[in-house]
């Protein structure tokens, strides 16, 4: 028995535009106590597990799962850009929790559990989504749609800072990053200050942001002001306060040192802006054969073990699977 996942049209009833996106919304079977209250669940090529609350819309789910799909495949050949990215992500249980709003019931058990599923589950998250931060009609449009900031955070922070920690490193003078973030400031600033230097273009002034979380954010800014997702009045005005780059032209004859490392092909940052669109090549994503017999289960190092949190299926066609048993 064949199990094939076809695209869904998503029709935004405002600008009647139509995103084609090819992921199907699943039953959250994880077992796990804390994600009780999120029915909606979508796998994101076993990199990225989308978790939903049931009041989030089916379309702005999907929506999720477009953009870390486009940012992790940016060309769309349905193959992930970076395979050192892929391992990490896969190497760890990667979630996104949309939530209803700040606050939720299911917000509280998650974040109450959440160390809990780091060192029982091996738990990563790097931001979540709330309900009206997601805008399908308007993709990673700054005040619209968040989802690209988000999901950009979740994948820097639970893939690039560790597998490329001497260029994305976080902490201060760690890293190639750190050390373009601090001209960026106009000077290395480990609290805020009370006035940035004038000759800076990065002036972040959120007391609870420590200089880790500065840097997170900095690479978002990166990032986005590379792909042109900036390029915009209205968004330019609104974020001036904060980030002065707003075109790809500005970002790359100012922050020389970001730029270069953004554009940097060994780590394959995604360059192109999501459109909120993931369908590569044709209306089926993937096929599955269930007809399969198991011939071997190995953990991680290759040893025959079934009781390991992260198993490798070896079955008598020769294909493999990844599963992850989590701890209930």
């Amino acid at each position: 028995m064949k199990k094939i996942i076809f695209c869904f049209l998503l029709v935004s009833h405002f600008l009647f535009a139509q995103n084609t996106v090819c992921f199907e919304i699943e039953e959250n079977n994880s077992g796990i106590q804390a994600l009780d209250l999120f029915p909606k669940y979508i796998n994101v090529f076993d990199c990225i597990h989308i978790y939903a609350e049931q009041s989030i819309s089916d379309q702005k789910v999907l929506h999720a799962a477009a953009i870390a799909a486009e940012l992790l495949d940016n060309n769309e050949d349905g193959v992930i850009d970076d395979d050192n990215v892929k391992d990490a992500l896969m190497s760890l249980y990667t979630i996104m929790p949309l939530f209803a709003y700040e606050g939720s019931n299911a917000e509280d058990i998650l974040f109450d559990s959440f160390e809990d599923l780091m060192d029982n589950n091996n738990f990563c998250a790097g931001a979540v989504l709330y309900n009206n931060e997601i805008d399908p009609s308007s993709p990673g449009f700054w005040g619209d749609d968040a989802s690209v900031e988000e999901i950009l955070h979740t994948i820097n922070a639970c893939s690039h800072v560790e597998i490329y920690p001497d260029v994305f490193g976080l902490e201060p003078n760690s890293s190639e990053m750190s050390d373009a973030m601090d001209v960026a400031r106009g000077g290395q600033f480990l609290s805020i200050p009370s006035q940035y230097p004038e000759e800076g273009w990065y002036h972040y002034d959120d007391w609870t942001c420590d200089y880790e979380c500065m840097a997170m954010e900095y690479l978002y800014w990166c990032i986005v002001a590379n792909m042109g997702l900036l390029d915009n009045n209205m968004i330019c005005s609104g974020i001036s306060n904060e980030w002065e780059l707003c075109t790809a032209e500005e970002f790359e004859n100012t922050d020389v040192l970001m730029h270069a490392i953004i554009t940097d092909p060994e780590y394959k940052i995604p360059q192109l802006a999501p459109d909120g669109n993931y369908c590569p090549g044709t209306i089926l994503l993937k096929e599955e054969n269930f007809t399969r017999s198991i011939v071997k289960v190995l953990d991680v190092l290759g040893r025959d073990n079934n009781n390991q949190s992260f198993q490798l299926i070896i079955y008598d066609d020769g294909s493999i699977e990844k599963k992850y048993i989590l701890n209930k």
